[in-house]
């Protein structure tokens, strides 16, 4: 009996474990349900030990499956280099990972100056509209919002911000007209409208607000004129300059999350990953450099 348990079923665990279902991990694979079930059922039995426990609408990873996957993704992290050194020049080759909202409104603004100063490197970008547990194998770096992430993982903060409500120019509110307006919220978030409210000393514990599951929604949705969005300082501050919203109320709120920058091992050692980082860390200390001076409120 060979040590190693054949490829697809470690694939068909990883997919499983990140999506916590056997449907997302069949989907992502291009596999039946079943299918899937039936190899994960494998590598159990392989194993002597159950890695998930099946509930009704969810899986859930047992002890032996949580200690398993960070070893399965970082083998297939390391297959992944290694190919991809084998089959291509990988010096200049960088996959990026980032938060979804970060990725449309920080970075692709910006990419261009980047392109500019390091024509060499060829850029991949992927999104993630959920934070995931571990960076993807492949990825060598990854922009994540988050609370502070797990210990397993590498990471330093790039940004942890203020939010504050935003509006289309000339949106007709005040303080004491807001409980009656349109407010939208990305959900899951812990600065939310309540916390906000409360801080600005608003009697206002249960704000009516609609909740999208990314922040690119509501923020839209504001920038259109329909109604006020809770933005990330670092997020909306170039809307704010460019007159695509302001900031009808000069209270800031401090969130408890961060923004994180996470490289993976081979990344610390690649130089188009360092470049990408450098220009990275000086963007945003250049974004928040100042930016009390230059944003302003609604009259």
């Amino acid at each position: 009996m060979s040590d190693l348990p054949p490829l697809n079923w470690l694939r068909a665990f990883e997919a499983s474990a990140r999506n916590l279902s056997f449907t997302g991990a069949a989907r992502d694979l291009n596999m039946t349900q079943s299918a899937v079930s039936q190899q994960i059922k494998s590598l159990e039995a392989f194993m002597g030990r159950p890695l998930f426990h099946r509930h009704a609408r969810a899986l859930e990873l047992t002890q032996t499956g949580q200690s398993y996957l960070p070893v399965v993704r970082d083998a297939f992290r390391t297959l992944a280099h290694g190919t991809r050194a084998l089959t291509r020049s990988e010096r200049n080759v960088l996959r990026v990972q980032s938060n979804l909202t970060f990725a449309i409104h920080w970075l692709a603004p910006r990419i261009a100056s980047f392109r500019a100063a390091h024509p060499e490197v060829a850029l991949y970008v992927t999104t993630e509209l959920w934070e995931p547990r571990d960076i993807a194998a492949g990825v060598d770096v990854e922009i994540r919002y988050s609370l502070r992430p797990a210990d397993q993982v590498y990471a330093e903060p790039l940004a942890r911000d203020a939010y504050y409500p935003v509006c289309a120019p000339g949106y007709p509110v005040t303080l004491e007209s807001l409980h009656d307006q349109p407010l939208y919220d990305c959900s899951n978030m812990m600065g939310t409208w309540a916390v906000w409210a409360e801080e600005q000393g608003l009697p206002w514990p249960n704000p009516p607000v609609t909740y999208a599951t990314t922040y690119s929604f509501s923020l839209s949705v504001a920038k259109s004129g329909g109604g006020l969005a809770l933005g990330h300082d670092l997020i909306v501050r170039g809307m704010i300059e460019r007159g695509e919203l302001v900031a009808p109320f000069a209270h800031r709120a401090q969130m408890q999350e961060a923004y994180y920058l996470i490289q993976s091992p081979q990344a610390q050692t690649m130089p188009a990953a360092q470049a990408f980082v450098s220009w990275l860390r000086r963007g945003i200390a250049d974004s928040q450099s100042g930016a009390s001076g230059r944003l302003g409120t609604q009259a």
